[in-house]
């Protein structure tokens, strides 16, 4: 930390900005918060879609980042909600903690009584509508963080926190059958492709064309088959996902999938999709996306990811080299999860 008072942050002013290094007060938790010390930060698509501007109206200035991995340092003082209301978890001065995408909910609006709280209409976002991970500490709500798994190191388990829940959530969706397509391998396809050949089901995995190095990628952590995304599988496939942003792979994918097959779309954010013959939908064909994650995904998921194992592939970068690692995924130079340290 660089001082007793304030703390490092990278912080977006404006949309389309370059991420600018800023010194930030480091205050006691409010009522109703835990102040968490951040050991590893994960870079997502997500934030490129924040940083980028493809997403409306986010906080301004804006900390990026919600695959967070740190340390609980500070809780609520007594009397707080956190305290004194059974509804918030007591969480200890140094547990080790995630914090998700997902970072509050009024829990009155007919989604969350319906078990539907990643609809919520006030959601808030961590590094979209509240401050994120890209920094040394960040403020969280207690109800929507969760505890992570010791053998997993601070980098490893970043990743697991979107590209691992949000991944969850679209595989769940996908149904459970055998043949399964991945569309776009990076950060959440390669923690599912484990998951997958730990159930039992075949993976298919499409790249971008010609990307040879990402397709062998695939084929060593258990894919059955791994090509371009242009090209059509070697069998129907009982379901597809599609990470990568980009609306042309929809009618590809529902041309993949057999009758009664599902894709979905597991991104925050596409390009627009093309128009495509009513034919390659029918026969109760099933096209769906996918929106944030709710707590009950988070705790499945991170009670399974160290019963299978799934092991993250990373590269690290100091936070200061935030620029940089959303550099590498914006053009397609990380195979694995980019996880900013510190």
């Amino acid at each position: 930390m660089s001082s007793l008072a304030t703390y490092r942050a990278m912080v977006l002013e404006r949309p389309g900005e370059r991420l600018q290094v800023q010194e930030l007060p480091l205050r006691p938790p409010s009522p109703g918060e835990v102040r968490i010390r951040i050991l590893a930060c994960a870079v997502c698509r997500t934030d490129l879609h924040v940083v980028d501007g493809e997403l409306p109206k986010p906080k301004l200035p804006i900390v990026p980042g919600h695959e967070i991995i740190g340390v609980v340092d500070a809780v609520a003082p007594p009397g707080s909600p956190q305290s004194s209301t059974s509804t918030f978890p007591t969480w200890q001065v140094g547990q080790r903690v995630g914090v998700p995408w997902l970072g509050w909910t009024c829990g009155q609006c007919d989604y969350c009584k319906r078990g539907q709280e990643n609809l919520c209409d006030q959601a808030q976002f961590t590094g979209y509508t509240r401050d994120g991970g890209y920094a040394e500490y960040v403020y969280a709500d207690p109800r929507y963080i969760f505890a992570v798994d010791e053998s997993y190191a601070p980098a490893e388990a970043a990743p697991l926190m979107c590209a691992g829940l949000i991944g969850y959530r679209s595989y769940r969706m996908a149904g459970d059958g055998r043949r399964l397509g991945i569309y776009g391998f990076g950060a959440a396809a390669h923690l599912l492709v484990q998951l997958a050949r730990y159930e039992g089901r075949e993976v298919f995995a499409f790249t971008r064309p010609g990307d040879h190095t990402a397709q062998e990628f695939a084929r060593q952590l258990g894919a059955t088959w791994a090509g371009d995304s242009d090209q059509p599988p070697p069998v129907p496939l009982d379901a597809a996902i599609i990470f990568a942003p980009v609306g042309a792979l929809v009618p590809l994918a529902l041309r993949a999938v057999r009758k009664g097959g599902v894709v979905v779309c597991g991104g925050i954010h596409m390009s627009d999709i093309p128009s495509f013959p009513y034919r390659w939908l029918w026969e109760e064909r099933v096209l769906r996306s996918v929106a944030n994650l709710t707590r009950r995904d988070g705790e499945e998921f991170l009670r399974l990811a160290p019963q299978v194992p799934i092991r993250t592939q990373t590269r690290t970068y100091p936070l200061e080299a935030a620029n940089d690692a959303l550099d590498d995924l914006r053009h397609g130079r990380l195979h694995g999860a980019a996880v900013l340290i510190p």
